[in-house]
């Protein structure tokens, strides 16, 4: 602690309550903030002896004075190895773009969840010297919400979503089990949207995200003057949603008190808000997601056994994108398709150069990093192609590539592109085709024309013109 002691965060807004909140959270992991209320105080302010070891800047998209972009293209040409976060009310991606280009490493959109913040500021400010490209976004494209987007082929994956898609028709409760950057939230979404109850009332609470004081009302309410500060009467998500759906992000971090309490709504059918005398009949199907397997915390005493019992209907376990690396050229195309349809970006084919290093990485992440590192090489990339060099740090981490037959191996084929991003010839194009397909059919002719669709004879005429060994 006594590093995280000496960190200081500069806070550029002017609006007073926000600035206490943020104020107040940064201090929970030993943030000391300086206030700006403009642009022009911001600059001044990063010149004075006081912001000397600044750790990290934060402003509001609305500050007054210069527009937010020049402003951090200001900031980041005086202090380059501070990071810069946004705070916008925008959801628009047209935004993130023009603040990324401008030298933003990260945003968060409001209103801006407790966790949610705390976690950015740890990812862009950790110890052990962050590679910015590596790092996942806060907030990225608008997410799709049916199983069409659940894009992959390895065989744990699809039985993942089988079963996810068979437990969808149903109203059972469900966990969804699976390291962070998998795909939870959004495979619950696909979930809800093709279940029985996709036109009844849903809503998604972030457990992690949420304060330990708050998540009690949010899930069960309370009356007006149930406790101190209890103003209003609160109606809780359970009895929002009767007769659809709770989804619970990080059910692994409520706490233990509050898993009793909502094991016994679960077995009774009944919720009562705090400080009420009486409960409410409910209908509600959850479904919970959680980083770590659920079943091993029970054994150890760290998770409530008949909430689990309650909750595992049926249990989905989407595996990390290291099991499934023969999936990322797939992963790869689909995010730079949608990637290519937002505001003030185009659309980018991947050279070989480029998918050889993705592959490469372990993804610690997961999927929402591999999106978001697409995403920033998108933004910055001026030609047609993402190639290796779109991808400088992952580069600098992976060391230089000579070899790409083990990339083949797993499912990458042939290469389409030269490394500075422009296609091949077709002519070499079609001699790898062949050659990878005598390889594949270990030399079987009749089987490698069957397949290539063409005959023996046009098969063997190809071999002679591109100069093949059938043997190859």
């Amino acid at each position: 602690m006594a590093e995280s002691e000496t960190r200081l965060l500069m806070l550029i807004d002017d609006e007073p309550a926000q600035c206490r909140l943020v104020a107040a959270l940064a201090a929970r992991e030993g943030w000391r903030t300086v206030v700006a209320g403009s642009a022009e105080e911001a600059l001044d302010l990063l010149a004075t002896p006081e912001c000397h070891d600044l750790a990290a800047i934060l402003l509001d998209q609305w500050v007054p004075g210069e527009d937010a972009c020049d402003l951090i293209r200001s900031l980041k040409s005086g202090r380059p190895a501070v990071p810069v976060l946004m705070i916008t009310a925008s959801a628009s991606p047209l935004l993130a773009v023009e603040a990324m280009r401008a030298g933003a490493t990260d945003y968060l959109i409001k209103p801006v969840a407790p966790e949610r913040l705390l976690s950015t500021l740890r990812s862009a400010t950790r110890a052990e010297a962050p590679k910015a490209e590596l790092q996942p976004l806060a907030e990225k494209m608008p997410a799709t919400l049916d199983f069409d987007a659940m894009v992959g082929t390895a065989p744990p994956f699809r039985t993942a979503l089988a079963k996810a898609a068979t437990a969808a028709r149903g109203h059972g409760h469900v966990i969804v089990e699976g390291e962070t950057g998998t795909g939870k939230e959004m495979l619950m979404r696909a979930m809800h949207t093709s279940s029985p109850r996709a036109k009844a009332p849903m809503r998604m609470i972030a457990i992690g995200g949420t304060s330990a004081g708050s998540i009690e009302s949010l899930l069960f309410g309370h009356e007006q003057g149930a406790f101190p500060g209890a103003f209003d009467q609160q109606v809780g998500a359970l009895q929002q949603c009767d007769g659809g759906t709770l989804l619970l992000d990080e059910i692994d971090r409520l706490e233990p008190a509050l898993q009793a309490r909502l094991a016994e709504v679960l077995a009774s059918g009944v919720v009562r808000p705090t400080g009420a005398g009486h409960g409410f009949k409910i209908d509600v199907r959850i479904m919970a997601a959680s980083d770590l397997p659920l079943a091993a915390l029970v054994a150890a005493g760290e998770f409530d056994g008949k909430l689990y019992e309650s909750l595992n209907g049926t249990l989905v376990q989407l595996p990390a994108l290291r099991e499934r690396a023969g999936d990322i050229p797939a992963l790869t195309r689909y995010f730079l398709g949608r990637i290519g349809e937002q505001p003030g970006l185009r659309h980018h084919s991947i050279a070989d150069s480029g998918l050889n290093l993705l592959e490469a990485y372990d993804w610690p992440g997961n999927v929402r990093q591999l999106q978001a590192v697409l995403f920033r090489a998108a933004v910055f990339c001026d030609g047609e192609s993402l190639t290796a060099q779109s991808f400088p740090q992952l580069s600098e981490l992976l060391g230089t590539m000579e070899d790409r037959a083990e990339s083949r191996q797993r499912g990458l084929g042939v290469m389409l592109y030269t490394d500075d991003g422009n296609l091949r010839a077709l002519e070499e194009i079609e001699a790898d085709v062949i050659r990878l397909a005598i390889g594949h059919y270990r030399g079987r002719m009749t089987e490698v024309a069957r397949r290539l669709g063409i005959g023996r004879s046009t098969l063997y005429r190809k071999l002679g013109d591109l100069g093949i060994d059938n043997a190859a």
